[in-house]
C-alpha cells in the first residue's frame, strides 16, 4: 500500500482519469460507497465525465442523480453517512457549494463534537478558473471551510495525489471537502499506481528541493510554482517548492522545517489573497520562525474581485509562473 504519491509506477494518466479510477476502485472495494450529484448517472456521467460508466457498472441505487438542490442532497448524504454509508457528493462546480453551507457547517462538521457521530462523506468540488467561465464557475472557496472545526479540506495538485487523497478521504470517518482543479483535469498527466493507492491526509510533500527560498503552494498553483522554480534555477536561484496538498489539517512541521532551512517564504494560491489560506500559513511562520527569517513573508494570490469572464482579465486575476518567479526574485534579493 504505497504512501508516497510519486513512487512506484511509470504509468502516466490524467488528473481526471486518476480521480475516476479512485471512485471506481473504492466503489468496487466497499458496497457502502455511493456517489450522488446532478447529472452524474445515465450516459452523461457528470459535467466533467468523472463518473462516466459508474451508473452502468454499479446501478442507479449507488450512482444517484439528484435534483438541482445542493442543500437538500448534502443533507440527505449526511443522513446516509450517519446510517453507515459512505456517500461521495459531486458539486457540479465548487461555487455551488455555498447553497449547501448550512448542511456542511452547522450539521456535518459539528456532529462528532456534539454526540460523537461519524459523518464519513466526501464532497468533490471542481474548483479553479482559467476557463473564462466567470464568477459562478471559477472560484476557489477552500478558505470558507478551512475555518470550520470538524472539516478536512484537501486540494491535490497531481494525478497521483488526486487518486491517493480521494481514496483516503472516502475511507475517513470525518466529513472531507475535496477541491479539484478543473484546469488540470485533462491538461496534466503524471505517474499513478494502478492498484490501491493511499496518500495520508495532512501531510505536505516537497515537490522540489532548494536552499534559497521556499515557495509554499497547493492545488493548481503547484504546476505554476514548479515552472517558476525551473526558470529561477537558470538564474542560480534555487527555490524549494512545498506542496501542502491538505490545507486542513496543515502540515505545520514541514512548513516550519522548510522555512527554517531557507530563511525566506513565498506563499502562493489561486484564491483571492484577502483572508486566503496563505494568511494562516504566513501567521504560523511569523509566530514560529521569526528568528530564522531573512526577509518578510510574502503572499501571492488572486485579486480581491469576482473572477472575470474576459480571458485577458482572468489571466491578470490569478498568479502564473511569470508572476511567481518575479515575486521570488524580489524575495531572493531582499
Amino acid at each position: 500500500m504505497p504512501t508516497d504519491s510519486h513512487a512506484g509506477d511509470s504509468r502516466r494518466i490524467t488528473y481526471l482519469e486518476a480521480l475516476a479510477e479512485a471512485l471506481d476502485q473504492e466503489m468496487a472495494r466497499n458496497p457502502d460507497v455511493l456517489v450522488l450529484g446532478e447529472d452524474i448517472g445515465g450516459e452523461f456521467g457528470g459535467a466533467f465525465k468523472a463518473t462516466k460508466g459508474l451508473w452502468q457498472k454499479y446501478g442507479e441505487h449507488r450512482v444517484i442523480n439528484t435534483p438541482m438542490a445542493e442543500l437538500g442532497f448534502t443533507g440527505m448524504a449526511t443522513g446516509m453517512a450517519l446510517a453507515g454509508l459512505r456517500p461521495v457528493i459531486e458539486m457540479q462546480f465548487a461555487d455551488f457549494i455555498s447553497t449547501a453551507f448550512d448542511a456542511i457547517v452547522q450539521y456535518a462538521a459539528s456532529t462528532h463534537y456534539i454526540w460523537q457521530g461519524a459523518v464519513p462523506w466526501t464532497i468533490r468540488a471542481p474548483a479553479d478558473g482559467g476557463t473564462s467561465s466567470g464568477p459562478f464557475h471559477s472560484q476557489n472557496p477552500e478558505a470558507w471551510f478551512a475555518h470550520v472545526p470538524g472539516l478536512k479540506v484537501i486540494c491535490p495538485g497531481t494525478p497521483a495525489d488526486v487518486k491517493g487523497l480521494l481514496t483516503s478521504a472516502i475511507r475517513d470517518n470525518n466529513p472531507v471537502i475535496f477541491f479539484e482543479s478543473k484546469t488540470l483535469y485533462r491538461s496534466l498527466r503524471g505517474p499513478v499506481p494502478p492498484g490501491e493507492h493511499l496518500v495520508p491526509i495532512g501531510k505536505a510533500r516537497q515537490a522540489r528541493p532548494g536552499a534559497d527560498l521556499t515557495i509554499i503552494t497547493y492545488g493548481a498553483m503547484l504546476q505554476s510554482a514548479l515552472a517558476a522554480a525551473e526558470e529561477l534555477a537558470g538564474e542560480d536561484i534555487e527555490a524549494a517548492v512545498l506542496d501542502l496538498r491538505t490545507v486542513k489539517p496543515l502540515d505545520t512541521d514541514q512548513i516550519l522545517e522548510s522555512v527554517k532551512a531557507t530563511g525566506k517564504a513565498l506563499i502562493v494560491h489561486a484564491a483571492n489573497r484577502m483572508m486566503g489560506c496563505g494568511a494562516e500559513v504566513a501567521a504560523l511562520i511569523a509566530e514560529e520562525c521569526f528568528e530564522y527569517l531573512d526577509a518578510p513573508v510574502r503572499r501571492l494570490g488572486g485579486l480581491d474581485t469576482p473572477v472575470p469572464f474576459s480571458p485577458p482579465l482572468e489571466q491578470a486575476y490569478r498568479p502564473d509562473a511569470e508572476r511567481i518567479a518575479a515575486a521570488a526574485r524580489d524575495l531572493d534579493a531582499w
